[in-house]
């Protein structure tokens, strides 16, 4: 019996009710140098999915209590869970069971009566698998920390050097200078402060939200706020922001009222950055919409903003991740380009989606689906 090259000791959960098939399991893959333990149900496999956190699952189809397509459901829920590479063992080779396993999100099937050696290589295929999409995490990890070293002392020094150039001449300067000097100097480093501060928060909201992603808990209680009235919010901070980019004459807003299942200061911090996009990115005097619907026999509620602006490229959408500002050489906005990858982050957590529909320097459409 060939052994396999794992350069670290894999954990194996095994979830099969028949504790016979079960042991004999247990005894291979402990032979083959896994980490291995076993449940007899479903609702036993779950959980000990979350004391043992294995790096692949074995599970039966048919068990008592939780089926093995329960199992895999209540899984792929989790985020904490969701990329734990799964492998159904069973002796249903029905094409609607398989079907029904892959659209759940099995990375496997093993049929009984299998052989040692097409048990072994499954699993060395799948972790194998599993390692590639890791490394190529890692890489995107470390593209990250490349993206902040280069934007972040750039994004700070800006505002700094307005706050500490002015108020330099207003100390040095003060009794020469005129008032209406002074007010602007002032107007100056109070913007520079507050761009600072946005920045800053927008830094330590991304960092919390990466530390959600693997944590049950704080899912958990990130979605287990409300509000009752999603339209008053979403106004508000609409109209916030075209004020404050003196635009308010390009906003159109259609707005249809619902609950939703979001704390206030996340929905305002969605609405926020998905406007100062559109108005940021876009020429004054251009339109920018802003429409909210409940979905008709869904429990979710649809928000999408609108403007004809610069616009993104396909690739450009598909590589948005964090700390990246496009084509910045080219065009002089300010941010870092992370504003937009929060509001992703956050509406995923809260179990919603965002896409994004544009054409380069025609339009661009932010499309959101907030749970009710």
């Amino acid at each position: 019996m060939p052994k396999m090259l794992i350069t670290t000791l894999k954990k194996i959960l095994i979830i099969e009710d028949e504790e016979t098939v079960r042991e004999n399991l247990m005894e291979l893959l402990e032979a083959e140098d896994f980490e291995v333990c076993g449940a007899g149900d479903g609702c036993a496999g779950l959980d000990l999915v979350q004391q043992y956190q294995p790096d692949l699952i074995l599970c039966d189809v048919m068990m008592p209590k939780l089926d093995g397509f329960g199992v895999l459901n209540t899984l792929r829920k989790n985020p904490v869970t969701a990329t734990i590479p799964f492998m159904f063992l069973t002796a249903r080779t029905d094409k609607t069971d398989l079907r029904q396993g892959m659209e759940l999100g099995a990375d496997d099937y093993i049929t009984k009566p299998f052989s040692v050696d097409e048990l072994l290589n499954a699993i060395a295929s799948r972790l194998q698998k599993q390692a590639v999409i890791e490394e190529q995490q890692t890489q995107k990890l470390d593209q990250l920390r490349t993206s902040i070293s280069l934007s972040l002392p750039h994004e700070m020094r800006s505002p700094l050097t307005n706050i500490l150039g002015f108020s330099q001449l207003l100390v040095e300067e003060a009794d020469t200078l005129e008032r209406q000097e002074i007010k602007e100097m002032s107007e100056s480093i109070r913007k520079s402060g507050e761009r600072l501060h946005r920045l800053i928060q927008n830094f330590l909201l991304y960092a919390e939200l990466e530390l959600t992603v693997t944590d049950a808990n704080r899912i958990q209680a990130l979605r287990s706020s409300r509000i009752s009235s999603a339209a008053s919010v979403i106004e508000a901070m609409v109209w916030q922001q075209a004020k404050r980019r003196n635009r308010e004459a390009d906003v159109t807003l259609d707005v249809h009222d619902s609950s939703l299942q979001i704390a206030k200061t996340r929905l305002e911090k969605i609405i926020e950055e998905l406007v100062d996009n559109a108005l940021k990115y876009s020429t004054a005097g251009t339109p920018v919409s802003v429409i909210g619907r409940t979905v008709p026999n869904q429990s979710f509620y649809a928000l999408s903003v609108s403007d004809r602006g610069r616009g993104m490229s396909r690739e450009q959408i598909t590589k948005l991740g964090a700390y990246q500002q496009f084509e910045r050489k080219l065009y002089a906005q300010q941010g870092t380009g992370l504003g937009l990858s929060i509001s992703k982050r956050l509406i995923e957590l809260l179990g919603g989606t965002l896409t994004i529909d544009s054409i380069p320097n025609q339009h661009t459409t932010v499309r959101v689906l907030l749970p009710i």
